[in-house]
């Protein structure tokens, strides 16, 4: 069981078990039992949905999971992640707001809703658009909503073309041009200096160091400066 006390990474591994194999009912009655034993909705978010995320999505990357065994797992982890939402300890609204938005695919999204919801628990309103949106309506609403801050989750290399072309615009069109931009998931992890490379302010490998980067990032004003030139890193995953 996922507590201080119990052993974690025999947890992940039931955990993994009963995702892929699509047993919703087992899944259930094994976090009821978690909780039972002192586990929080944070500590299950933090200990086992995460990285239960991120090793289905790198076993699907490396086609180690059918396809339906993704789609069971991605689906018992989005359930969830939706039930983890409603036990977070909610801190005092801080009077900020955030856009969020992520890559197109399922797990991009799922990542993008759990970071979303880390951020709400931490006093945010959060916007939260999940993924598929394009890139003009994203601009106008930053123009019309004015958010503190910008988070871009994503996870697949050809994701950073489109999220360098968004930066870029707000950056120079000046809809928001100080506005903070920070990006996280799996792209970034896996390519150091990507994301200052396109345009943002700071990266994060995971949903709970994204929020440790927003208030940093709003703490900082951001200058603004004119639109750079493309460098030769940034013209690799153009």
């Amino acid at each position: 069981m996922p507590t201080k006390v119990m052993n974690t990474e025999l947890a992940l591994e039931r955990i993994l078990q009963l995702s892929v194999s699509g047993d919703r009912g087992a899944t259930r009655a094994f976090i009821e039992q978690a909780t039972m034993h002192g586990a929080t909705s944070m500590m299950l978010a933090t200990d086992l949905y995460w990285p239960a995320m991120q090793t289905i999505f790198r076993m699907w990357r490396q086609d180690q999971l059918s396809a339906l065994a993704y789609q069971y797992a991605t689906r018992i982890l989005r359930m969830l992640v939706d039930q983890a939402q409603g036990g977070y300890e909610q801190a005092a609204r801080n009077g900020r707001r955030l856009l969020c938005v992520c890559g197109p695919n399922e797990s991009e999204d799922l990542a993008g809703q759990l970071c979303a919801d880390i951020l709400e628990a931490n006093g945010y309103e959060v916007l939260f658009a999940g993924g598929g949106v394009a890139n003009d309506e994203i601009m106008s609403e930053v123009g019309q909503r004015r958010p503190d801050a910008l988070v871009v989750f994503a996870a697949a290399a050809t994701d950073a073309p489109r999220i360098r072309m968004l930066i870029d615009s707000i950056r120079s069109i000046g809809a928001h041009p100080s506005l903070p931009i920070i990006c996280g998931g799996g792209v970034f992890a896996r390519a150091p200096g990507l994301a200052e490379e396109i345009g943002a302010d700071a990266t994060a490998d995971d949903p709970f160091a994204v929020e440790r980067m927003v208030r940093c990032a709003i703490a900082t004003p951001r200058a603004v400066a004119a639109a750079r030139p493309m460098t030769r890193a940034r013209a690799a995953v153009a």
